[in-house]
């Protein structure tokens, strides 16, 4: 079943080349590897994508949902095809692999079974999906959303802190916002019949347990709150301390909050405030409206479910010891989505027969497979972060995980494609440890 591998020196150095090649395209004066959606160096970077597809023999397109699209082609066309990939947009001040090694990595996949001379049954689909990571917008994974039919008239009518809708930065873009509706994507009979994506895993624990490879079972829930806190304004330098409604004070009470609650998880459980926003600009005012940002993320959907009502309880007990009301608001940007058994086992059983120590590991971060699985059985692939790092310019995985990571890959892919799958329930993934 294993795919004739080249050499490993071959893998690296070609790896290494793409790397080098697309982290060329940056956005000047940002730091790191900045090539947010929409931009100018995202747009150039997706030119040079579209020419490594071709030149890895694929037949590409870039679709009505501005995500490019390398074909190779399988024996029956007509059969559900088989999809990977993942995306090369960054956030501001990222860095060269998330998103980045599921594109370039796949394409390597691609050369290794084309030099082996494998033909799958099916065709195999390497997408750079539009658009993944967080924007202005506040909406992500725009490309995958599109696929699996999510993307909604009032998605299009958000807007930029310039007021410029998601429409009109789609349009700029060259993509037609009035076909994305009625963009058909890959649902009804067209979905896929699997999909896999390699991705550095942006956390420590394979790098802290020395494995090269970790098997998704479950991409995190995340639960997203805004919080206004309501005192009264006074003057900061007359008005004594016990005799005051300072928000900012509730405010601060309630990212202590948040940050128990993430740590009190009973098992992959994280909380964050990421931002805090005082309504009066004046250093001598005694806060009276201050407005805080925070998400809560679990793959536990029993601990993530009660996290809004334990939080709100909390931090209405604390404001109310500073005389504050505090009102919160809630969205969900995505439930808990479990990874595939069949998809895992496969992986599994790929890197098992490549004598490549694994692991079973949650996604702490969303990716477009939160989308996918709505299409298809979703599978991902995890390889080390140095230090954990990511969303940085320090992000950084070594090109010999890398090239572990894209074996794994196109063994998986060529086991995906002979395999039929059942709706009955399996076990738990089998690690080697």
């Amino acid at each position: 079943m294993s795919v004739p591998l080249s050499d490993a020196g071959e893998i690296t150095g070609s790896l290494n080349a793409a790397i080098a090649g697309l982290s060329e395209f940056h956005t000047p004066g940002r730091q790191g590897w900045t090539r947010e959606v929409f931009s100018e160096s995202y747009l150039d970077s997706r030119r040079w994508v579209q020419a490594q597809m071709g030149a890895a023999g694929l037949e590409v397109h870039r679709d009505a949902a501005g995500n490019l699209v390398g074909r190779l082609a399988g024996r029956n066309p007509a059969a559900p095809a088989l999809v990977t990939g993942s995306h090369t947009d960054t956030v501001d001040g990222g860095g060269r692999f998330d998103g980045v090694v599921g594109v370039l990595g796949a394409l390597e996949a691609v050369r290794l079974l084309r030099e082996s001379g494998t033909v799958l049954e099916r065709d195999l689909l390497v997408v750079d999906f539009l658009g993944e990571e967080s924007n202005a917008f506040g909406l992500s994974c725009l490309g995958s959303r599109a696929l699996a039919g999510e993307l909604t008239a009032a998605d299009l009518a958000r807007t930029d802190y310039s007021g410029k809708t998601l429409a009109a930065a789609y349009a700029d873009f060259g993509v037609d916002p009035s076909a994305l509706l009625s963009f058909a994507g890959w649902t009804g009979k067209r979905r896929p019949h699997a999909y896999l994506e390699l991705h550095v895993e942006q956390g420590p624990t394979l790098e802290a347990r020395g494995l090269p490879v970790g098997i998704v079972t479950a991409i995190t829930g995340i639960e997203r709150l805004v919080a206004s806190f309501t005192g009264t304004p006074d003057h900061a330098g007359t008005r004594p301390m016990d005799d005051r409604r300072d928000a900012m004070v509730a405010a601060a009470e309630a990212v202590l909050a948040i940050r128990s609650e993430g740590c009190g998880a009973p098992e992959h459980g994280v909380a964050t405030v990421t931002r805090l926003e005082n309504a009066s600009r004046s250093p001598n005012v005694v806060p009276s409206l201050v407005r805080l940002h925070g998400e809560v993320r679990s793959v536990d959907e029993s601990w993530l479910s009660g996290t809004r009502s334990r939080l709100a309880a909390e931090i209405a007990a604390r404001a109310a010891e500073y005389d504050v009301e505090a009102d919160l608001s809630w969205s969900t940007d995505n439930t808990v989505v479990r990874a595939s058994d069949s998809v895992q086992d496969l992986a599994g059983d790929a890197a098992s027969a490549a004598g490549i120590d694994w692991m079973p590991i949650p996604s702490g971060a969303t990716h477009d497979a939160v989308h996918m699985a709505a299409l298809a059985p979703m599978g991902m692939i995890f390889i080390p972060s140095a230090n954990g790092k990511s969303h940085c310019p320090e992000e950084f995985t070594a090109t010999d995980h890398i090239a572990t990571g894209v074996r794994v890959l196109a063994d998986t892919l060529v086991r995906l494609d002979q395999h039929k799958f059942s709706t009955t329930p399996h076990t738990t993934p089998r690690s080697t440890l």
